[in-house]
């Protein structure tokens, strides 16, 4: 009898134990990170880091495929794909970041009729710019050649971006569309109309490359097809779905009003992108001033679409905290912007350590992806470890850079880019790399000293930030919002 009277009052002490134990790891948990928060932000990022990943893997296997053609056509492709980036893809992206701001904010404070108004006013915007970027892309040659690159790569690189030019056009629209549908978090036919056309481009691009005349060329064109194609997938879909009635009520004449300020935004945004982007690709440019330009040009090249893939991964988060600070900002719900950064930031410098251990044990793997030469191979080895801390330092910054758009910053960013990474990182780069004759190490190290400062600076802003006292970008008071 006393035995089953000991057993019954233990058993509820021992349940009762239990449930503290539980309820004070939950608690500590709760002090590291706000769990709720936490898994609106993984289940807004996973699906925005497979769209990134999609769409900037579209033009990165064209380059695989051109590479294994040879090593000129890898040295090419891939300067083209540098200066692709460069001249349009970043200037496209950062265009289509002033959406972040005016529809991520409108969203939040209920102005749904003016985020289809705000979309127009952007493509119009990325159609101008893109004629330029054509303009520019159709006499590579001779720019490259003007800044020094090799003849006979320069000839090859400017072959490849001739065939690449419509698909810039479709580039651009693609980003607007995604940031319209972004800021509503609408995220899982962003992954469809990404992941669909990826898989049809391999394809097409087998078949362009291999079984047509076209070879070389037959790379770029299947990108510009790709991209396209995936365009217009999501175009349907924002036209013909019922979710959009509100934010999308057709084209307007009105739209061509709200041009010249969304290019307030639009403007600083694509200066922020470009003068990051500009970074990376520089040293491109600078390896092809070393001896033994070829192989160094293809190392450092392999490094950038290392970083950038990678970043697809931060771009993720910096698209999430960008969404729910833009949200939160517009519904005047100031803590939850700030709760909400804090979170971004602890989830993407954690997954940057899980990618940078996965490119330690897999660098091999990953290099022969773009070369078969052991000599690449092995030097790329070399430049793992610094690889690893540009990453993290990357991530960082891309989460930051992402509240900036939100709270429409895009001007502090730029200066602090610009500052950064021209009057610290690149002048490091060009002393160490020349100088003290560390070639492409002491480039990616200049990098790092850019990105390093970059983070800093830009969550020393984030952190003295008066969250309650942050003025909207959309101007409330004067438009009428569409309850629903």
């Amino acid at each position: 009898m006393s035995l089953n009277n000991t057993s019954d009052t233990s058993t509820p002490l021992l349940e009762e134990s239990y449930h503290e134990g539980e309820e004070k790891k939950g608690s500590r948990w709760s002090k590291v990170i706000d769990v709720e928060e936490a898994k609106k932000q993984v289940f807004f990022s996973v699906p925005m880091i497979i769209t990134n990943m999609s769409y900037y893997s579209i033009t990165l296997i064209s380059v695989m495929f051109a590479g294994h053609l040879g090593d000129l056509e890898l040295a090419g492709s891939t300067l083209a794909n540098s200066w692709a980036t460069v001249t349009g893809i970043a200037l496209l992206t950062g265009l289509s970041g002033a959406l972040e701001t005016l529809c991520g904010q409108g969203y939040g404070a209920r102005l749904y009729r003016m985020l289809g108004i705000y979309l127009q006013s952007s493509m119009i915007t990325s159609f101008i710019f893109s004629v330029g970027v054509g303009f520019i892309w159709f006499y590579t040659e001779p720019i490259l050649i003007l800044l020094h690159q090799d003849a006979s790569v320069s000839k090859m690189a400017a072959l490849y971006m001739r065939y690449l030019i419509p698909g810039v056009f479709a580039y651009g629209f693609l980003q607007c569309l995604l940031r319209f549908l972004q800021t509503q978090t609408v995220i899982v036919p962003l992954v469809v109309c990404s992941v669909v056309p990826l898989i049809i481009h391999v394809g097409i691009t087998y078949v362009l490359v291999h079984w047509t005349p076209l070879g070389f060329k037959g790379a770029a064109m299947a990108a510009s097809i790709s991209l396209w194609i995936s365009f217009l997938l999501l175009a349907l879909y924002v036209n013909f779905a019922e979710k959009f009635k509100h934010t999308w009520e057709g084209f307007s004449v009105e739209s061509f009003h709200h041009v010249l300020p969304s290019m307030k935004l639009a403007i600083p945004s694509a200066v922020m992108v470009c003068l990051e982007y500009c970074a990376f690709e520089i040293l491109v440019l600078l390896a092809g001033l070393m001896p033994n330009s070829e192989q160094s040009t293809s190392l450092v090249a392999m490094c950038v679409n290392t970083e950038a893939v990678t970043y697809m991964i931060a771009y993720g988060f910096s698209a999430a905290v960008s969404t729910r600070v833009s949200n939160e900002l517009g519904a005047r719900n100031a803590d939850r912007a700030k709760n909400a950064m804090a979170v971004t930031l602890k989830l993407a410098v954690f997954l940057a350590f899980t990618v940078v251990i996965a490119l330690a044990i897999g660098h091999n793997v990953w290099a022969s992806f773009f070369s078969d030469t052991t000599v690449i191979k092995k030097e790329f080895a070399s430049m793992t470890p610094l690889l690893a801390i540009s990453i993290l330092f990357d991530s960082a910054q891309g989460v930051l850079s992402g509240v900036a758009r939100g709270c429409g910053w895009q001007h502090l960013a730029a200066w602090t880019n610009l500052a950064t990474f021209y009057v610290i990182g690149m002048p490091i780069a060009v002393l160490l790399g020349f100088k003290f004759g560390l070639h492409t190490k002491g480039l990616w190290i200049g990098l790092i000293c850019g990105l390093f400062c970059q983070a800093s600076t830009l969550l020393f802003i984030t952190l003295r930030t008066k969250w309650d006292k942050l003025e909207l970008s959309v101007n409330i008071d004067k438009e009428n919002p569409v309850q629903v």
